[in-house]
């Protein structure tokens, strides 16, 4: 069955998913549009970029219509945990509500996903239904926000809000790339009897995840909101296991007494501007178990095609010929 060419617009696609999902989507032969401040990690990708902020509203609208897109993926966020208030994250609000209203002008437009986060809620929390939220992060209020807006201005074609969990592999940043070049560079260590189990993805998975949702229909108001990660959870003992032993090595454990003391250390250098690898905020994440019931987006895309040792290679494999 040959596949029919979609023009599908993408905002922040020179990020670490969106430069994969362009990869995929460019390799599936759709026409593309990324609309991004900044420019493609990958060069031959250029062709498809523009630098677009979606803050300015006039020039992503022009952007927008010039394009006409059939679909829309939106992934352009400010991420980081470092911002002090709503106003940092600025992207996650009034650049949702831009894209809205032109999305609300498109009248050929047939599907548009907005990227929200899991930490709409804090870790280890079951919320109740799609509207339950409890962030305890700035960052994780800014994307309830995103939400709050998607919903106050839901476009008249299908839509859905996506929560990626935490999601790994090539292109990926802090915290998960840190983790691999640990494991590599032999200094990472189990934290005692302390090791979680949480709900990751690999970005391979990810993209097929993203790519079932935006191709199939999801009109049902009570199912808008699908996690992307990969199911069963992955306990981080097993993985970093996994991890060293495709290279060969072996991972030591240390007391959590210890670890617990480099924590405060890793408080106190932050509090000077240092960056030590850890802190307290990032010892409770990484022992504290956060399993995110995925049945949904399994419903959608039910067969993942990578396992994780398969991502585990590619990963690797793509680090060291980045030399990274």
């Amino acid at each position: 069955m040959m596949l029919v060419k979609k023009k599908i617009l993408i905002t922040g696609g020179s990020g670490f998913i969106g430069t994969n999902l362009i990869e995929k989507l460019v390799l599936d032969g759709h026409e593309i549009l990324n609309v991004d401040i900044k420019e493609p990690k990958i060069f031959v990708l250029s062709k498809y970029w523009r630098n677009v902020d979606i803050n300015n509203f006039q020039n992503l609208r022009q952007n927008v219509h010039d394009f006409d897109p059939d679909y829309i993926v939106h992934l352009a966020a400010r991420t980081d945990l470092d911002g002090e208030s709503l106003e940092d994250y600025n992207t996650n609000v009034m650049g949702v509500e831009n894209l809205m209203k032109i999305a609300n002008e498109l009248k050929t437009l047939k599907k548009i996903i907005i990227t929200s986060s899991m930490l709409v809620f804090y870790g280890g929390y079951c919320p109740r239904d799609q509207f339950d939220y409890a962030p305890t992060t700035i960052y994780g209020e800014s994307k309830v926000k995103t939400e709050k807006i998607v919903w106050e201005h839901a476009p008249s074609c299908d839509w859905a809000i996506i929560r990626p969990t935490s999601i790994w592999g090539p292109w990926f940043g802090t915290p998960y790339k840190n983790f691999f070049e640990m494991v590599i560079a032999k200094k990472y260590f189990h934290i005692g009897n302390k090791g979680c189990t949480k709900t990751y993805g690999y970005v391979g998975n990810s993209i097929y995840q993203i790519e079932r949702i935006l191709f199939t229909e999801t009109t049902n108001e009570l199912n808008k909101v699908f996690f992307i990660g990969d199911n069963p959870a992955t306990n981080i003992e097993e993985w970093g296991n996994e991890i060293a032993n495709e290279l060969g090595g072996k991972i030591r454990k240390i007391p959590y007494f210890i670890i617990k003391m480099a924590a405060f250390l890793g408080d106190a250098l932050k509090l000077t501007g240092i960056y030590f690898p850890m802190n307290s905020f990032r010892l409770h994440n990484m022992t504290t178990n956060n399993i995110v019931n995925l049945k949904d987006t399994y419903k959608v895309a039910p067969i993942l095609p990578y396992s994780r040792k398969k991502g585990i290679k590619i990963t690797l494999k793509w680090m060291l010929e980045k030399n990274i």
